[in-house]
């Protein structure tokens, strides 16, 4: 048999990590008002996807909308 090399796994800085931890925070809060048809949606769409949190839902959809329209305006050059 043939002895392997063990790979060295780089460490990573813990204050680091704390920086990194802590931008991650959420701390803004925004709130949303939908109508009674609107809800009766989500709630159905909930309901048939299996979704366990909406505030998940929404900023997941939320924040796609607004990263696909940067990327399709980003600023040109010229």
């Amino acid at each position: 048999m043939c002895a392997r090399k063990k790979r060295s796994v780089p460490t990573v800085d813990p204050d680091f990590l704390e920086k990194q931890k802590a931008a991650l925070v959420r701390n803004q809060r925004q709130v949303i008002l939908f109508n009674e048809k609107e809800m009766a949606a989500i709630d159905e769409y909930c309901r048939l996807f299996k979704v366990s949190s909406k505030s998940a839902l929404f900023r997941q959809a939320i924040m796609e909308r607004v990263l696909e329209g940067l990327d399709e305006n980003h600023p040109t050059l010229f």
